[in-house]
């Protein structure tokens, strides 16, 4: 894989692409970019491609160190809000990434309790 390649050969992160520059395609292989993040032993931070705030968080979520946007922001109707929204969404995933997802089942459990619930009279 090149971004093992690269980080043998002394790079400090590397920057995978979300998708073309540019472009706003959001994060086209996710299976890639786990992949990246998972096996890499310096910063990753996704690159170019990331258009909404939603697709920001979800590199983080993945465990991406950080991420490199700029049209997004740019060719926005609103720069300085849609400059706000990235950021929360950077926060929002990194934190959720930090947090911990829940596992996925394949059947539905409660998590409520279902015992010592006191009854409204």
């Amino acid at each position: 894989m090149l971004a093992l390649h690269l980080e043998d050969l002394g790079c400090a992160t590397v920057m995978p692409l979300g998708s073309p520059i540019g472009s706003g395609q959001g994060l086209n292989n996710l299976a890639n970019l786990q992949i990246i993040i998972e096996n890499a032993n310096i910063p990753v931070i996704v690159d170019a491609g990331i258009g909404a705030p939603s697709e920001a968080t979800m590199a983080m979520e993945l465990g991406a160190d950080g991420i490199l946007l700029n049209t997004a922001v740019a060719q926005a109707k609103s720069p300085g809000q849609m400059a706000a929204a990235m950021k929360l969404g950077v926060q929002a995933g990194r934190l959720g990434y930090l947090a911990g997802r829940m596992d996925k089942k394949y059947y539905a459990t409660p998590s409520s309790p279902t015992n010592q619930i006191s009854q409204a009279k």
